[in-house]
């Protein structure tokens, strides 16, 4: 993939500087065109990315039959690709091992930032890992619980602060099972609890 040309990018939002009617030689902006451009590439850096490569799998002892293992409250920053305005909330994950394969504990914190960096939007951040989970891990279910806080809601148009959004997204057992979904979503913290 490209890498981004981060002194093209930082004389390009010079340019929006002066278009919104500040002065970029100013002492406090002097600097900001390149601070831009570095927190850009930063937060978009998965759009260079092909694909999610850290899905490392181990086994274990398996009993009678597989346990939900659940990553709850997961932090994740992410751009609006409508507005380019952030949004940010927490991610909780379940998954329902097959075969006796697990996914390290720290890959699914790792495959949240590799979805949410980049313009998204937060119903293809909640499908995204479960899809990418359910592909790396062949689990036989996955559960994906998006709660966030949109700055294109909260800073302009319709500014409602502090709304929160919560999106779901259920593959395999997860999407046919009510008991072990209820009893997924029943575990997670309730909507606001920051």
């Amino acid at each position: 993939m490209t890498e981004i040309n981060i002194d093209r990018l930082a004389e390009l939002v010079r340019e929006i500087l002066v278009e919104i009617g500040e002065d970029p030689d100013r002492d406090g902006l002097r600097e900001t065109p390149k601070r831009v451009a570095k927190a850009l590439q930063e937060m978009t850096a998965s759009t260079r990315l092909a694909s999610f490569t850290e899905g490392k799998m181990f086994p274990t002892a398996t009993g009678s039959g597989d346990q939900v293992v659940s990553v709850n409250h997961i932090p994740f920053y992410s751009m609006c690709e409508h507005h380019m305005l952030p949004f940010f909330g927490h991610v909780h994950v379940g998954y329902l091992p097959q075969g006796g394969q697990i996914i390290g504990l720290s890959k699914i914190p790792r495959l949240v930032n590799y979805v949410s960096r980049k313009l998204n939007v937060q119903e293809n951040i909640t499908r995204e890992v479960a899809e990418i989970l359910m592909e790396v891990t062949q689990a036989k279910g996955v559960a994906v619980v998006v709660d966030a806080r949109h700055m294109c809601v909260e800073m302009r148009g319709v500014q409602k602060l502090n709304s929160i959004t919560r999106t779901t997204f259920f593959l395999g057992e997860f999407s046919q099972n009510d008991s072990l979904r209820k009893e997924f979503l029943q575990s997670l913290p309730k909507v606001g609890q920051w």
